[in-house]
């Protein structure tokens, strides 16, 4: 074990002082006594690996190093990659460590992909813009088995799945449903397409509304149902509507009407903002506020009343989300989105939503890994603690009174009656207190500057080992008594000896 670093005294006696007689009043907590009030897949934590990463493309280029070459950036949006090498040792490893999973592929470019019935891909033939070999969906469902997840897709909706008529062929996505399980797999889930509320930019053909969504939802429903009776149908896979949605793309609801009853999911995407690459600058100053945090809740609260109406009951699934679409924020690599990242799970296991789909695993800056290199990013390591710490069974961690303290609490995935917490201070100046009435086990996240590609777990380094190995996450004992939680960290609680009933029956 490595000596403790200067850095690593400095972060414990941080900790053990940061709470002065200007801190909010205790929060007391009984662990033993917090309800369940709900539960989530087990593949809660999931991702996006985009189609253009399998079959190489041009997908959203990497922010430059150089501030003044951000300049550019609006107006060279993409850069060619090579596709992804999913047979690599790393990234397998460090995939394995967050299942089981759901692994999606899928994405705008998924729309116009032609599947090819050979391993070596052709030119794309008229009618789609990039070609899936079988060498690479095997790579997929290669990939998928080895690190615990299952697959979720949909299938090319452009020009050249389509008949005269104009209507959906199913005979593309019969070829690729039919190699998966020739070699064994599965798709478990599958939706119509990527984001029809943009169809007149996401490759449908021109004019492309709801009623022709309604006619080729159904045509593709009684397919799935005929070939694939065990895959789940999710959908309609939205993005961008709002309480007042404007006159631009097509709504959510005009597709339910259309598409009818069917779902066995309901999907939508959701980012907090757009990326500078599609024109907006944010000020990552707002990145730590109550109102950025809150976009999650304000997302799901439209879905999820077009979800009543037209699917009551019907499980939610975010298939698609991120800090920023259109590749991420400069900030998304780095410790900052860390906060968004934990705070948004949390609020979203609260909330009932059963799966949750980050993306990307890696590539651009919103990757959980470095799209280069497949070392693990900030978010990578929040994600571990959270796979790690925070069970199935949702519990109510109370209504706090501290203000910028975000609670959650979870029962432990293991251990019978234990219970997990998760406590974000997103507080620049103030540090927050709770009282814990037994012994806990603490783990503390940590970067200084936030804008940090690096961070630190109750003061040491989290990085790869010399022999490519994920480091222990080792806990801090805490005595029963009051927890100092400093500004601006993430802090997870474990509570061995809760003793909750609902903890007892659920580990």
């Amino acid at each position: 074990m490595r000596p403790r670093t200067t850095r690593a005294i400095c972060v414990a006696l941080l900790v053990a002082i940061a709470c002065r007689p200007v801190c909010a009043s205790e929060l007391s907590f009984s662990p033993a006594n917090m309800k369940a009030i709900g539960t989530i897949d087990v593949r809660f934590q999931s991702y996006n690996v985009e189609m253009v990463e399998v079959t190489g493309g041009r997908f959203w280029k990497p922010y430059p190093r150089s501030l003044r070459a951000n300049v550019q950036i609006s107006r060279d949006r993409y850069s060619y990659r090579p596709p992804i090498d999913l047979a690599n040792m790393r990234l397998r490893m460090l995939a394995v460590a967050l299942g089981p999973a759901y692994m999606r592929v899928s994405g705008t470019w998924a729309n116009a992909t032609f599947f090819a019935d050979t391993d070596n891909a052709p030119a794309a033939p008229a009618g789609f813009n990039s070609v899936l070999s079988r060498a690479q969906w095997r790579g997929v469902v290669d990939f998928a088995r080895a690190v615990d997840a299952q697959i979720v897709t949909s299938f090319a909706i452009s020009a050249g799945s389509r008949n005269a008529d104009g209507r959906w062929t199913s005979g593309q996505a019969q070829q690729l449903l039919s190699f998966t399980q020739s070699l064994g797999s599965r798709i478990a889930a599958a939706e119509f397409m990527n984001e029809p509320t943009l169809a007149a930019t996401n490759g449908a053909p021109p004019g492309y509304d709801a009623k022709a969504y309604g006619r080729d939802f159904a045509i593709f429903h009684s397919w799935m149902r005929q070939h694939a009776p065990d895959t789940l149908i999710v959908g309609p896979g939205s993005v961008g509507d709002s309480s007042s949605p404007s006159a631009d793309g097509i709504r959510t609801r005009d597709l339910l009407e259309a598409s009818g009853r069917g779902l066995d999911r309901l999907s939508y995407h959701h980012y907090n903002t757009l990326s500078p690459r599609c024109g907006v600058h944010d000020d990552p100053a707002q990145a730590l506020s109550a109102d950025w945090l809150a976009r999650t809740d304000r997302a799901l609260s439209v879905y999820r009343g077009l979800r009543d109406e037209f699917a009551p009951g019907t499980p939610i699934w975010l298939t698609e989300t991120a800090d920023a679409a259109c590749g991420g924020n400069r900030w998304d690599a780095t410790f900052l989105d860390t906060f968004r990242y934990l705070d948004q799970l949390g609020r979203l296991a609260m909330a009932g939503v059963q799966v949750v789909m980050h993306n990307t695993l890696a590539a651009s800056d919103y990757g959980l890994l470095d799209e280069t290199t497949f070392r693990p990013r900030p978010n990578y390591w929040g994600a571990l603690l959270w796979h790690r710490l925070m069970g199935t069974t949702v519990l109510d961690a109370g209504a706090g009174s501290a203000p910028d303290l975000h609670l959650y609490a979870h029962c432990h995935p293991r251990t019978k009656g234990a219970v997990s917490i998760l406590a974000i201070n997103t507080s620049r100046s103030e540090s927050r207190s709770l009282k814990m009435p037994i012994a806990s086990e603490r783990y503390t996240l940590d970067a200084r500057p936030l804008q940090s590609p690096t961070v630190w777990l109750n003061g040491r380094t989290l990085e790869l080992d010399a022999n490519d190995r994920l480091p222990l996450l080792e806990a801090r004992s805490m005595p029963a008594g009051t927890i100092t939680l400093a500004p601006k960290t993430i802090t997870f609680l474990v509570i061995p000896d809760a003793a909750n009933p609902a903890c007892r029956l659920h580990a």
